[in-house]
């Protein structure tokens, strides 16, 4: 657990209480060929061609399943282009030409609630699978994987802790849209023939608990509850936040379905039921601009495409122009940090923090133990950390050490009195634990 600097506490609560804005969409909209998980993708469309907002126009490729690729505006296809991603990767983008009329696909299509009451979970999970529904808390997972699980559910846990510091996106998206979370959630019931639902939230929320606790009493029985939990990071972990909630401990390398639980993000839960009322993509997400670089930080519903350059604009520009930047998309313990501005809101991208750069020094580990009695996992980083530095790097030792339990929550690093990148190396002895 850690306790945030006062400093970011402030900007939190001041980010928390700003009402979203929706950005203007810009001229030029950028989607990912590949990501983190699909290295590989196929293109339906050529250059010159144009498309509507939501159409088809590709698919990615991983190991275990695909991706279709919407469009995210209406316009012509001019092309290809390199940016980064929010892997923290160089990669292709398709580029389109925005014609500024946002004409809808055929592809999109309202169900009537008569409809919707026949589905079911497979026919949702195909629904799901073809809006290309993802984990939208940053995991980018795929939505309908989870929907597949034929394990019995007794609980659904819905994720609205956000708890890195800085990001405030979900909390106001639970806010502004509450009805649309309740009535996501009750599609995920239906789906799951499961009536327990609870909504975790930070104890410390106290208007989020206020407007769900009065939302809720007009669904009576509907079996949704809110269920307060810490306010420490990290909270929000799906093994913290289930010990939280139900008292059950998941062990590592288990899924939560095999306890009868399974968890969503609140933004994930919000583009389930747009895809099954409308099936329709998500396009657009709500992120937070924030950190001691810009001046004026926001939350913004912000186009999938979105140059964040386009979005510091939006936000008065940078603040001390003259000190080189940090920029970050995702929280900033488990965020990407990326070499320049030139890079593209995502559909997992829950924030971009922008800060002064500072340069720390790194000194000898003075063994203090900070990273060991601070890890969630249970795991010895400095033990991890000394043994990657020995070369040659003793395989079988680093297995021992089991760096696969690690989350990369980044506290080994946070705690870390001589400032050593410790998740750094942690992250490259879990590459070498899956070697055979």
């Amino acid at each position: 657990m850690i306790k945030k600097a006062t400093h970011i506490e402030d900007t939190m609560r001041l980010l928390g209480e700003l009402p979203t804005i929706k950005a203007p969409v810009p001229e030029y909209l950028y989607l990912a060929t590949d990501n983190a998980r699909c290295p590989k993708s196929e293109i339906f469309i050529k250059e010159g061609d144009h498309v509507n907002l939501c159409q088809p126009i590709g698919i990615r490729h991983a190991a275990f399943f695909d991706q279709p690729i919407h469009a995210s505006c209406s316009g012509i296809f001019v092309g290809y282009e390199k940016h980064y991603h929010r892997s923290g990767k160089l990669v292709n983008f398709i580029k389109i030409k925005n014609d500024f009329k946002d004409t809808m696909d055929p592809f999109v299509k309202e169900r009537s609630d008569e409809e919707i009451a026949k589905l079911t979970k497979d026919e949702m999970t195909e629904i799901i699978k073809n809006c290309a529904s993802v984990g939208l808390g940053g995991s980018s997972f795929p939505t309908y994987i989870k929907f597949q699980t034929k394990a019995p559910i007794k609980t659904i846990l819905i994720n609205g802790i956000e708890c890195e510091p800085y990001i405030t996106a979900d909390k106001r998206l639970m806010l502004e849209s509450p009805e649309d979370l309740i009535e996501g959630i009750k599609l995920i019931q239906q789906a799951f023939g499961c009536k327990d639902a609870k909504i975790c939230v930070k104890k410390k929320y106290h208007e989020l608990r206020e407007v769900y606790g009065e939302l809720l009493s007009r669904y009576e029985g509907s079996g949704i509850t809110i269920c307060p939990v810490g306010n420490f990071y990290p909270q929000g972990w799906e093994i913290s936040m289930i010990k939280s909630a139900t008292g059950i401990d998941v062990k590592t390398g288990t899924l939560p379905s095999a306890y009868g639980i399974i968890n969503f993000n609140v933004s994930t839960v919000i583009g389930i039921y747009y895809a099954i009322k409308y099936n329709l993509p998500v396009y657009e997400r709500r992120i937070s601009v924030t950190g001691n670089g810009i001046k004026h930080p926001s939350n913004f519903v912000v186009r999938i495409g979105t140059p964040i350059k386009s979005i510091i604009e939006r936000c008065g520009g940078y603040k001390d122009p003259e000190i080189d930047k940090s920029f970050i998309l995702g929280g900033p313990m488990m965020g990407a940090s990326l070499p320049s501005d030139d890079c593209i809101i995502t559909k997992t991208v829950t924030s971009v923090i922008v800060l002064n750069h500072k340069e720390y020094k790194e000194e000898p580990c003075i063994r203090c133990g900070s990273c060991v009695l601070s890890c969630p996992t249970g795991l010895e980083p400095i033990s991890i950390m000394e043994t990657m530095r020995s070369m040659p790097v003793n395989k079988e030792k680093i297995k021992e050490l089991n760096p696969l339990k690690c989350i990369e929550c980044g506290l080994c690093t946070y705690v870390c009195t001589s400032k050593i990148p410790v998740t750094d190396y942690i992250r490259r002895a879990k590459v070498i634990a899956k070697l055979k």
